[in-house]
């Protein structure tokens, strides 16, 4: 079965091209003759330009070497042709010469395809921006240091202001713990002799839990900073090393 359908697909192509080769032969014939009558009649060209030219488009507007396509049908069948038929011209097909050579491929890809190829053009994206950054950060790093002392210099310097902050924090926040113990011991002996607490002293005790909580927080974010500036340093540190091949 496979091999008289190999021999069906082989006759066909060879017919294709029978037919093929006639064409040119006759677009070759037109062609002849045109130039033989532009050279015995050069007279009627000079008289009659605009209806010789009418003539020429005639005759040379089927000139052009015809297509041959080669396609597979829903059936697994193979057909050959210069047309594609329509339901067939967004699926594979190839395209041949004379010869039954293949001149181009046309494949058709499927949306779930088309679909995966956009997702790796952004990935291919994504990775040479990353690559380009890391490039520019590299040049940056070895141009702004030219020894890991120097590196070890930022270091200092940054987490002196962070530490300068914290030290500063740390005061306010002993004066904001001792102005609420204050207040709260008021609040408390008052409420030993059963007297009520003065409005006054409600919003005082308020207003320094607000500002013990608000110191605590900003000592909180130093310290992060803290962190998060020694750790970048550390990664600096690091990649200097890689890239100027200095052991650590």
């Amino acid at each position: 079965m496979n091999n008289t359908k190999e021999m069906l697909n082989k006759l066909i192509l060879l017919m294709a091209q029978q037919t093929h080769q006639e064409q040119n032969k006759i677009h070759a014939i037109r062609g002849e003759f045109v130039e033989r009558l532009i050279q015995r009649c050069p007279k009627l060209f000079e008289t009659n330009l605009l209806g010789v030219g009418l003539v020429l488009l005639t005759l040379y507007s089927t000139s052009t070497q015809a297509k041959l396509f080669k396609w597979v049908d829903d059936n697994g069948t193979t057909h050959f042709g210069e047309t594609i038929p329509p339901e067939y011209a967004n699926k594979n097909n190839v395209l041949l010469d004379e010869k039954g050579r293949v001149i181009k491929r046309n494949e058709k890809i499927t949306e779930v395809e088309r679909r995966a190829q956009e997702e790796e053009a952004v990935k291919k994206r994504i990775a040479e921006s990353a690559a380009a950054e890391l490039h520019r950060k590299d040049a940056s790093l070895l141009n702004t240091y030219s020894s890991e002392q120097e590196i070890e210099l930022a270091r200092v310097r940054n987490l002196h202001q962070i530490e300068a902050r914290t030290n500063s924090l740390q005061v306010m926040k002993k004066s904001a713990e001792a102005n609420l113990k204050n207040f709260q011991t008021e609040a408390e002996n008052k409420a030993k002799k059963k007297k009520a607490i003065p409005d006054s002293l409600q919003q005082d005790l308020m207003e320094s839990q607000g500002q013990l909580d608000k110191i605590n927080k900003d000592l909180a974010a130093a310290q992060e900073k803290s962190a998060a500036l020694n750790a970048t340093y550390n990664e600096t540190k690091k990649r200097f090393r890689e890239l100027t091949g200095v052991k650590k």
